[in-house]
């Protein structure tokens, strides 16, 4: 897969990312580097082990679903940029929790990153490697993680939803891009 568009993938995966990290920045108020490393490493590390087990459970299906991998690609893409849209427009505001607490970390950075399972699912369903993309996508939710939390408090009431709603388009984009690149031969 083209280095831009895995990029493009992690950019839009990151969104929930930094999201969530921008709330986290409002509850944070001591420590902020130390804890933006933290849930930054929890999600980047998640992202990038949730692509690598779509990827695996992918390349288990991609022989028997290899007639329509291009559609199945899309969709997935399509569904998850979707659930990210409506996630933006409806899901309510986030209550203030300890973000460090151990169980609350886990449970963001599982959910954060399950869109990641489906994305590797679709790289290997397009027959694409996933050890470069992985990283890249795990460090690009990294970065995006780490400046959300930074940033904190002075962005998450102006960006939190948008930046999740701008995520799910570029995911949908690139599932089309996809698409219209196995159609158009």
């Amino acid at each position: 897969m083209d280095l831009s568009l895995v990029l493009l993938v992690g950019i839009g995966l990151a969104m929930d990312c930094f999201a969530v990290s921008l709330a986290a920045g409002t509850t944070i108020s001591s420590e902020r580097v130390r804890a933006a490393l933290i849930i930054a490493a929890c999600f980047g590390g998640f992202q990038a082990l949730m692509a690598l087990i779509g990827w695996l459970g992918g390349t288990w299906l991609a022989p028997v679903i290899a007639p329509f991998d291009h559609w199945a690609a899309f969709i997935i893409l399509a569904i998850i940029g979707g659930k990210m849209i409506l996630e933006g427009f409806f899901e309510e505001e986030e209550r203030k929790k300890d973000y460090l607490a151990i169980p609350v970390l886990i449970l963001l950075s599982v959910a954060t990153s399950i869109d990641s399972l489906g994305v590797g699912l679709s790289l290997a369903l397009i027959s694409s490697g996933i050890l470069v993309e992985a990283a890249i996508i795990g460090l690009v939710s990294l970065l995006f993680s780490f400046t959300g939390v930074m940033a904190g408090g002075r962005l998450a009431s102006r960006f939190g939803k948008p930046v999740e709603i701008a995520g799910g388009i570029i995911l949908i984009l690139i599932g089309v891009r996809i698409l219209a690149g196995h159609l158009s031969g």
